[in-house]
């Protein structure tokens, strides 16, 4: 059965690279040209997002293999990290509390989000699923208490909020107290889109730009001049139209990443959206958009999922600990602010 807690909910896309991102329009294998090299284009869905590539490769036979190798890729860590997949890994730790002979993947993005979650002082958490559980659980049932879910259900999901109490060894992960749950919605998007990236960088490809939910660029545009993002106004985000931006940004050899309150709402007022403060157990509200550009997806990814429930004074000290990273903040009010400074 389909429920809240296993079916993607509505993902509205802040980062757009249609038009914008190179000259084309983004359909499934479509041949363009720029500047005279060939660009072959896909457009589809990756862990639940949209996704594309857009490479430039003088022989379009070779850049329908090279899509296609990205494309197993990405079905090969789906089947790793998808909490909509029955049968992937993370759903089998949850279910089950432990998982024996885990899968390297899942090990090394575990070990890195606890990383995250020390060096952002509990900012990123992947344990923040039981939340997920209860708001999405709470607004599924008819009659819906509009105020959210009671304080004391909040506070015993909270309770079971701490990546310290997950135990990843190379053999095994587990949890330490019954009722964990992980999420790996905040940091995976961004490592696929790395792997994805280094697949294709391994395969000698120096220019193209990976979007499997976050955006990776290696090399610039055929014309010479970076790979250009689209970003759309949080405020007045429309979802028939999200290839439609009011700022672009210039990606070259980097990684950028936004995490916002529209990207999942639960109740139809939006006032209860995916990005919880792991420290409270309620949704973060103080920001409608945070963007990050850092030099891999990941990295952009975690940030700025952590940026998001963190009050502006303690982003510049979380910043500090990621050299050459900076970070676009949307207050609720339009205003920008920008770091560092």
């Amino acid at each position: 059965m389909e429920t809240a807690l296993t079916r993607p909910l509505a993902r509205r896309r802040f980062l757009a690279i249609g038009a914008v991102a190179a000259g084309l329009s983004l359909l499934p294998h479509r041949l363009l040209r720029a500047e005279g090299v060939p660009v072959r284009v896909w457009r589809g869905v990756a862990l639940g997002a949209d996704a594309s590539l857009t490479i430039a490769h003088p022989d379009p036979a070779e850049a329908d293999r090279l899509i296609a190798l990205s494309l197993e890729e990405v079905e090969r860590l789906e089947r790793v990290f998808s909490l909509y997949r029955a049968d992937s890994a993370l759903r089998r730790l949850n279910r089950d509390g432990r998982l024996d002979s885990p899968p390297a993947d899942l090990v090394r993005l575990l070990s890195e989000a606890a990383a995250f979650g020390r060096a952002t002082g509990g900012a990123f958490d992947p344990t923040v699923q039981p939340l997920w559980q209860l708001y999405a659980g709470h607004f599924e049932r008819a009659n819906a208490d509009p105020a959210g879910p009671p304080e004391s259900a909040i506070r015993a999901a909270r309770a079971l909020v701490d990546v310290r109490a997950l135990r990843v060894e190379p053999d095994r992960i587990a949890f330490a107290a019954g009722g964990m749950a992980v999420t790996l919605n905040g940091i995976a998007q961004g490592y696929v889109t790395d792997r994805v990236t280094e697949r294709l960088k391994a395969e000698g490809i120096g220019n193209v730009l990976v979007d499997m939910g976050e955006l990776r660029a290696l090399g610039h545009h055929p014309s010479g001049r970076p790979w250009t993002v689209g970003l759309a106004d949080p405020a007045n985000f429309d979802l028939a139209n999200p290839d439609q931006t009011t700022t672009t940004v210039e990606l070259t050899d980097g990684a950028m990443a936004t995490s916002g309150g529209y990207g999942t709402q639960f109740d139809a007022a939006g006032r209860f959206t995916h990005l919880f403060d792991p420290a409270s157990g309620a949704c973060a509200a103080q920001w409608l958009a945070v963007t990050v550009q850092a030099a891999d997806a990941t990295t952009a990814d975690a940030l700025s999922t952590a940026l998001s429930v963190v009050p502006a004074e303690r982003a510049p000290a979380i910043l500090a600990a990621y050299p050459g990273v900076t970070a676009r903040f949307t207050h609720p009010d339009g205003r920008i602010l920008r770091l560092p400074a």
